[in-house]
């Protein structure tokens, strides 16, 4: 299975988007149960408050886990990463048109009650959500390979 089918897959299974796309990478992630763990207030666009997707937020944890360090950076560090996060999240926003989970699921509410909604069949028919997650997986999956060449 590819890393999008993978993340396509576990979205269907339950876990967030975020998640999901955390999950697909899972075998090159040290920790990887931690960071799902981690993971697991960012869907819903941050505890379904439609704000970053979560997928978006997923691809943002693995390349933080696989890239990222753990002193405290102003300088070089800093701005290597976020020059190799901007033009993923560019991608992303360029391909979905934004990068945002209301905007991305045509929502004109900002703020939405926590409960999660009940995963049935029309939750899938309904939300652009497992494509986003596959789409995101794929995006970071072309990264991290152009990386190791």
């Amino acid at each position: 299975m590819t890393r999008k089918e993978l993340a396509m897959k576990y979205f269907e299974e339950g876990y967030n988007c975020s998640q999901a796309v955390v999950l697909a990478f899972a075998d090159l992630i040290p920790n990887s149960n931690e960071l799902v763990k981690i993971a697991a207030p960012f869907g819903g666009g941050m505890a379904r408050m439609r704000e970053t997707c979560g997928a978006v937020s997923g691809m943002v944890l693995v390349v933080g886990s696989l890239y990222g360090y753990s002193t405290p950076e102003t300088g070089d560090k800093k701005l290597e990463l976020y020059a190799m996060t901007q033009p993923l999240l560019k991608k992303f926003e360029e391909k979905y048109g934004s990068l945002t989970c209301r905007v991305l699921r045509g929502l004109m509410q900002v703020h939405d009650d926590p409960t999660p909604t009940k995963r049935d069949t029309n939750f899938y028919k309904t939300r652009p959500c497992k494509e986003l997650v596959g789409g995101a997986a794929e995006i970071l999956d072309e990264f991290i390979s152009s990386k190791k060449n």
